[in-house]
């Protein structure tokens, strides 16, 4: 059974790409005069995205604190990353921000193709030149008031347990002295798989959006790193016990 749902997935995962690529291509055309940020296509990627989770009756989300998050003004939000289904689950916040993603995933068909049009911010892993780039593109769109997400450990976590975080989200923070809001996720894990195709059935998914914090109290990108990993942690902890948010 798990396999027959698994091949009904990704049939309709990948029949649906190349229909909704054209509505984002259109959504593109007729806003861009207007939206040069790209508020629009991205709201659309975000219900794009949620299409996949409302598909999959055995998967729930729930979000805590997504007021917290700004419709206006610059931001670096930084999440724990445990899976693929992060994004999609991401993209729920339904709220405007840049993704920062790694360079393959921009040469998928219809994929990465929206990501182009929603220009969201392209990395090689491990490559010099590459982050001076990100780090330079995320400061453009920050300058324009424009949120952007990134994932501080690198890559998705092999044990959804909490790898060490990199400087690049904490330098951008705490050079342009703009809010820094920690999102913790659990239970992504379960929805799909970190390697194989066989997806999950069921999934208990959970985003904790955290009070902003202001990198102007810390004396340097490392210690401002170190403080949000703490909170991120206990966070998590209280999320996978189950406890009730304070």
């Amino acid at each position: 059974m798990r396999w027959l749902l698994s091949v009904l997935f990704w049939s309709f995962f990948a029949a649906s790409f190349a229909v909704l690529f054209c509505v984002a291509v259109i959504i593109f055309v007729v806003t861009w005069p207007f939206d040069r940020n790209g508020r629009v296509l991205h709201l659309f990627s975000c219900g794009w995205a949620q299409l996949y989770f409302w598909v999959s009756p055995g998967w729930s989300l729930r979000i805590e604190g997504r007021e917290r998050l700004p419709w206006h003004g610059p931001a670096v939000l930084v999440a724990n990353h445990q899976s693929l289904g992060d994004i999609l689950v991401l993209f729920g916040l339904y709220r405007p921000f840049k993704w920062v993603s790694k360079a393959s995933n921009f040469r998928l068909p219809f994929l990465g193709w929206n990501m182009h049009l929603n220009r969201y911010v392209s990395l090689v892993r491990g490559d010099k030149e590459s982050i001076a780039k990100m780090m330079a593109a995320c400061e453009r769109w920050l300058d324009r008031g424009v949120p952007v997400l990134i994932f501080p450990e690198g890559t998705r976590s092999p044990d959804n347990e909490m790898r060490p975080f990199k400087d690049g989200a904490f330098r951008l923070a705490h050079a342009k002295g703009c809010p820094l809001i920690p999102m913790v996720l659990t239970g992504t894990g379960d929805t799909l798989p970190k390697h194989g195709l066989l997806i999950h059935f069921r999934a208990d998914c959970r985003v904790s959006v955290l009070e902003p914090v202001d990198p102007r109290a810390f004396p340097d990108p490392a210690a401002l790193r170190d403080h949000v990993r703490a909170l991120m942690e206990r966070e998590k902890a209280r999320l996978e016990s189950g406890a009730a948010a304070p």
